[in-house]
């Protein structure tokens, strides 16, 4: 199975449909990608089968924790090399997307990518996620996070940033796990919880979906 074929049939069944043109957006980003990771850190995988299933369709399952409906403000902390918002956003174009890094080398890589692949709605912001101004606050309707510390700390960060009811999605491998009292002080609640097998792999996850309070 070719990595095209690979991401079609894996996208299919996250219950996902690309469209050629979206695999295409998809596979000239992962093209500079690898292209810009010989300069900056941006992942330490290189086989191209691999990144398709543990960077693209991790991204893409995040699409289980909410419904990306036109004009849905998404925000997501610690972006790095762009996942999981790029994938979420090319798979859903309608969708306002927000990239947070404080890493100016990962956010100039991110504005590149936005550039090449004329993606409106999306913003790149080189800061920590703490630092953003106050007119970012009670903002966003779901705030995603992939490689950005701890569950309580992605939580106690994004909370914040959403609105009433909005939501935090985060994926984490299936030994991580939150207590009722962080959750209490963070003022969110467990929304659900699903634990998945990325297609055509063995790898694990485990979508939390947390809802912020009113």
């Amino acid at each position: 199975m070719t990595p095209r074929e690979l991401l079609y049939n894996g996208s299919k069944k996250l219950e996902i449909s690309l469209s050629l043109e979206q695999i295409n957006s998809i596979f000239i980003y992962l093209a500079e990608l690898k292209k810009w990771s010989q300069k900056i850190n941006l992942t330490a995988i290189k086989d191209e089968r691999d990144i398709v299933i543990k960077h693209v369709l991790d991204s893409l399952s995040y699409l289980h924790g909410f419904v990306a409906a036109p004009g849905l403000r998404l925000l997501d902390m610690g972006s790095g090399a762009g996942f999981p918002a790029l994938p979420i956003k090319i798979a859903c174009p309608g969708i306002s997307a927000t990239l947070v890094d404080s890493v100016k080398k990962k956010a100039s890589f991110l504005r590149h990518i936005v550039r090449t692949l004329k993606l409106t709605e999306t913003s790149v912001i080189d800061t920590r996620t703490e630092e953003l101004p106050v007119h970012f606050l009670s903002t966003f309707n779901v705030v995603t996070a992939r490689a950005f510390a701890d569950m309580k700390s992605a939580i106690v960060e994004g909370t914040p940033l959403l609105k009433p009811g909005g939501l935090i999605v985060l994926s984490r491998g299936p030994e991580e796990t939150i207590n009722d009292k962080d959750m209490v002080t963070a003022g969110v609640s467990l929304e659900r919880r699903m634990d998945l097998i990325l297609p055509f792999s063995d790898y694990k996850r485990t979508i939390w979906v947390f809802k912020k309070a009113g």
